[in-house]
């Protein structure tokens, strides 16, 4: 998308969440945001669903709109949004508001999400594989360990909904723990590097498993 259409767009939308009378909501549902200047934007609200967001630079470090960090994407719909980048430059979402955001099935691969806000967010088939998730506010407790295996890349876990991410496992959906242990019994052997470093991230889950359900009971 023209970068003065983009920034017209947001200035609307600016002007939309200060009155529903003047301005409008943004709609970038399936818009090429590939690469944009996002910087401390408050998209509150915004349509991004199906849009390209691979690279964008969504990070702010200076105090915006309502005192928080970061572009505001509080209860934005960036459902299937795709946030990867093959050129590895990773959309950068350091300090951003996502609270109550709709992230379904959206490409997080290798995303900075360092001090994010995800509370309330919904994650599920998001691929957050490689996504920096340091400091970040997750709805859900998630274990990252790596890099491991022969890709050398991250095994996502997300406790609270029992899901493993694993590379292209299962179309890059993952599956259960139980799952899991299965494919990794039946492709590596115990005595192999990979099987080693794959069973050990398992125990790992499992105690986490284990010590979560500990505490709901």
């Amino acid at each position: 998308m023209d970068n003065q259409r983009l920034q017209e767009i947001i200035k609307s939308h600016g002007r939309w969440l200060t009155d529903s009378n003047n301005g409008s909501r943004a709609d970038l549902c399936g818009a090429d945001l590939c690469g944009a200047n996002l910087c401390g934007a408050d998209l509150y609200g915004a349509n991004l669903c199906d849009a390209n967001l691979c690279g964008a630079n969504l990070c702010d470090t200076n105090l915006c709109r309502a005192g928080l960090y970061g572009a505001n994407l509080r209860d934005t719909n960036l459902c299937r949004a795709d946030l990867y980048d093959t050129n590895l430059c990773r959309a950068d979402l350091y300090g951003a508001n996502l609270c109550d955001a709709d992230l379904c099935d959206a490409n997080l691969y290798g995303a900075n999400l360092c001090d994010a806000n995800l509370y309330g967010a919904n994650l599920c088939d998001a691929d957050l594989c490689g996504a920096n998730l340091r400091g970040a506010n997750l709805p859900n407790k998630i274990i990252q360990v790596g890099p491991i295996g022969s890709r050398k890349s991250y095994t996502i876990y997300n406790v609270d909904n029992n899901v493993v991410q694993c590379g292209c496992w299962n179309d890059w959906k993952g599956g259960s723990l139980e799952d899991f242990i299965k494919r990794i019994d039946n492709v590596y052997k115990p005595d192999t590097v990979y099987g080693k470093e794959y069973r050990a991230a398992i125990e790992l889950f499992k105690a986490m498993r284990a010590m979560q359900n500990e505490i709901k009971s």
